[in-house]
């Protein structure tokens, strides 16, 4: 999507997780860069690509929150889908061209059929048009230039599968999906390896992404939303970095042990073994970043700067006070 040249803005640091509704025809990227300007961020990032085509939850990183990005990236998805039966498309979706149209003679009971193949653990082949990366260049660069290259296919997770037919004229007969899934699941190929288990061929003209991790669609902000807003209304929109770590057991340190865990120190204690801990600080209390506990020791993992701690306490207090 083509935007007009911003104006020069003057950056600042800014710390939390924004959840936006991506837009309709935004690239992701389009969609971070356009709010990262609005919330005149020095440092911003996403954590999963939204195909243009996609809307919905895309969570936004900015500052400290970035360094737990990952943990959004690797989190179960949420997706609601429809795909048009009997017409095949390059790309899986609306944006490619027919490559194949094959007549529709699908009922409820061949989709209850099906179904099952496609729930719990599957394996699927990544499409062409994908960022995946062989060879140091995108699957989709090799897509554009009319190579295709061999993928492996992947093992994935089809956590929930419901599939109706859509309640549309019979000339355009469409499947409509709700799927909860793990990291790495293309829904496009979901919908064209449904369409072939059909006899027919599929490819998604509508996908939105309504969850992902503990993140949902509802507390999403619109970008239309966020442009309308005051600078003061968009910080607090802004979720603390934090959020990223609910499902991690929190651990408190004294302000002595706080400070050599975040020098990358080990620290001793009596705490159970835990692959995910969040760590602490007090007075105030304040995020020091990410640890795991082996043999009653907390190992350091990913580590806010000193400077970083102090800008969010800021930030948390200025967004605390009276207006």
């Amino acid at each position: 999507m083509t935007t007009a040249p911003r104006a020069r803005v003057a950056r600042r640091p800014v710390h939390g997780v924004l959840l936006l509704d991506k837009p309709l025809g935004w690239s992701s990227n389009d969609a971070l860069q356009k709010v990262k300007w609005l919330m005149r961020a020095e440092k911003a990032g996403h954590t999963g690509t939204l195909d243009p085509l996609a809307t919905g939850v895309l969570p936004l990183c900015f500052g400290a929150a970035t360094k737990f990005s990952q943990l959004q990236l690797d989190a179960d998805k949420e997706y609601e889908a429809t795909a048009l039966l009997g017409t095949k498309t390059s790309t899986g979706d609306a944006e490619g061209d027919v490559i194949a149209v094959r007549p529709v003679h699908v009922a409820a009971e061949n989709i209850a059929e099906v179904v099952p193949l496609f729930t719990g653990p599957i394996r699927q082949t990544p499409p062409m048009h994908s960022a995946l990366k062989k060879d140091g260049k995108a699957l989709y660069e090799y897509a554009r230039a009319g190579i295709e290259v061999e993928r492996e296919a992947r093992a994935v997770t089809i956590h929930k599968l419901e599939v109706a037919l859509a309640p549309v004229d019979i000339a355009q007969a469409a499947i409509t999906m709700i799927v909860k899934c793990s990291k790495g699941t293309y829904i496009r190929t979901l919908g064209e390896d449904i369409g072939e288990a059909l006899g027919c061929g599929a490819h998604l003209t509508r996908l939105r992404r309504t969850a992902t991790g503990n993140f949902t669609v509802s507390q999403c902000v619109t970008l239309e939303a966020l442009e309308a807003m005051t600078e003061e209304e968009r910080q607090a929109c802004l979720l603390p970095v934090d959020a990223l770590l609910e499902r991690h057991t929190a651990v408190t340190l004294d302000a002595e042990n706080a400070g050599r865990f975040l020098s990358g120190m080990r620290r001793r204690g009596s705490w159970p073994d835990e692959e995910m801990v969040a760590v602490y600080g007090t007075q105030p209390r304040a995020l020091l970043g990410t640890a795991h506990v082996k043999a009653g020791e907390l190992i350091p993992g990913r580590l806010l700067s000193p400077l970083e701690i102090a800008q969010s306490q800021t930030q948390q207090a200025w967004s605390q006070e009276p207006a």
